[in-house]
């Protein structure tokens, strides 16, 4: 009798372990397949069984040149697509498109098509991120039921992912050069194509980037990023500042925003979940940005599995500097002749809101690279369970500096007919710079009134 209760009490205390996630970290013996069987990412090394998805080769940092403003040469600029999948033609390709790509098919039949190309697995990253990845792997574990981390030194905690939560939180700490300043462009078009463009100028620091960084006392924030509006000037000079947390329950994520006209900072929670997005004209949650942000407490995680997709990849045509920013933004949806698409394997999760929780999308699938953790696309339904939004992410490989990112990420609302555009640095001065300094001093709310001076 008394072993029975011993075994049921550690049966429970099993399954709360379980429930918790604090079971996260793989045994040194799964750990090993990585950069084996397994990419030092966690990919899948070799390719499928026909050969339509390439094994893994890791881009050279010399694959391309360079110009003068940062923007880099397509490496596969030669290459034609293999076929396209068209409102005509998408029944014979259904099986590896998520309900939101079918659907803008079927929306924009005449103008919304996925030109297919050969697959290229070029993502890469720098060797100690790929050594910390290894390390994350036996050692960082959930905690706060999923909604945080502990153990966790720098990009990918869970590499060799059991849950859905754990592939959510590898999209949030992915690799992304550790530092960067960018500028570019966000456009809201209306049904007919008419446009206006806000500007942005994004700072992006991790927090073992930083300086004044303790590596024995990392504390709870992640990464600080702070993005100040450059143009129109109704909006110039108006400056957000994040620092995200990695336990966004025990401690929420902490925003300001100083407003140039009012000359003041003021504590900005409604930076967070479903919040409005900066100048998104409604087409965007504050969550929305960098295709998924934030705490994932609000939402219950369920990994669906592994499968073969047609995703926006290597997308370097878009990213050329002598396109016009109207070469890209038409009615509808982004110039679909200028995207570049392949089949890749990616992980399905699906988020659906907690009882009692409140967010305007009550299901999100999100579909997710497995070279990289990137979301590629998600699709975000209604309270009805109606289709409502569909974000797709269209990305490249920074081979010059090994860091993956996206070029370029839209949110179509097949609602309204209306979507956002964001990223776009086609005709900006400078594209993405990787590994600037920066102290904890510059993004601190007194360094606001300074930053958004017009």
């Amino acid at each position: 009798m008394k072993m029975t209760k011993n075994l049921l009490q550690a049966g429970v205390l099993g399954l709360s372990l379980l429930a918790t996630g604090v079971m996260a970290a793989v045994s040194a013996d799964e750990a090993a397949k990585l950069g084996t069987t397994l990419t030092p990412m966690g990919a899948e090394k070799a390719g499928n069984a026909d050969g339509s998805i390439s094994a893994w080769k890791p881009l050279a940092t010399n694959a391309g040149t360079v110009d003068a403003k940062g923007f880099l040469a397509d490496p596969y600029a030669s290459e034609k697509p293999l076929y396209t999948i068209t409102a005509q033609n998408v029944d014979q390709y259904k099986d590896k498109l998520s309900p939101g790509q079918i659907a803008m098919l079927k929306r924009y039949p005449d103008s919304y098509k996925l030109p297919v190309y050969p697959t290229h697995r070029g993502s890469t990253v720098p060797a100690d991120v790929f050594a910390a990845i290894k390390e994350n792997a036996t050692k960082t574990n959930l905690v706060a039921g999923g909604n945080g981390l502990e153990n966790f030194t720098t990009a990918v905690p869970f590499p060799i992912p059991k849950s859905g939560v754990e592939v959510i939180w590898n999209h949030i700490t992915r690799y992304r050069g550790g530092s960067v300043t960018r500028l570019v462009t966000q456009a809201t078009p209306q049904t007919n194509g008419s446009y206006s463009l806000v500007y942005f100028q994004d700072q992006f620091v991790f927090r073992d980037k930083i300086k004044g960084y303790d590596p024995a006392n990392p504390g709870n924030v992640l990464f600080y990023f702070k993005q100040k509006v450059t143009a129109p000037a109704r909006l110039a000079g108006t400056v957000l500042l994040v620092h995200e947390t990695l336990d966004q329950v025990k401690e929420p994520r902490k925003a300001w925003v100083y407003n140039a006209g009012q000359r003041r900072v003021r504590q900005a929670p409604q930076v967070s979940y479903d919040g409005p997005g900066t100048a998104a004209d409604g087409l965007r949650t504050s969550d929305n940005l960098d295709m998924f942000n934030g705490a994932p407490d609000r939402y219950d995680w369920k990994l669906e599995g592994k499968k073969e997709m047609y995703i926006a990849s290597n997308s370097y045509k878009l990213d050329d500097p002598k396109l016009k920013y109207s070469d890209i933004i038409k009615a509808g949806h982004i110039n679909q002749d200028l995207s570049r698409y392949e089949l890749r394997r990616v992980w399905h999760v699906v988020a659906t809101l907690k009882p009692g929780q409140r967010h305007i999308y009550a299901k999100r699938d999100f579909y997710i690279d497995e070279d990289t953790w990137q979301a590629a696309v998600i699709d975000q339904y209604d309270g009805r369970d109606q289709l409502w939004r569909v974000s797709e992410a269209h990305s490249q490989d920074y081979y010059n500096v090994q860091v993956p990112w996206y070029t370029l990420e839209a949110i179509y609302d097949l609602q309204s007919g209306r979507y956002l555009a964001l990223g776009m640095k086609n005709e900006e001065k400078k594209a993405y710079d990787f590994g600037f300094s920066a102290s904890i001093s510059d993004f601190q709310p007194a360094a606001l009134r300074q930053e958004g001076v017009r």
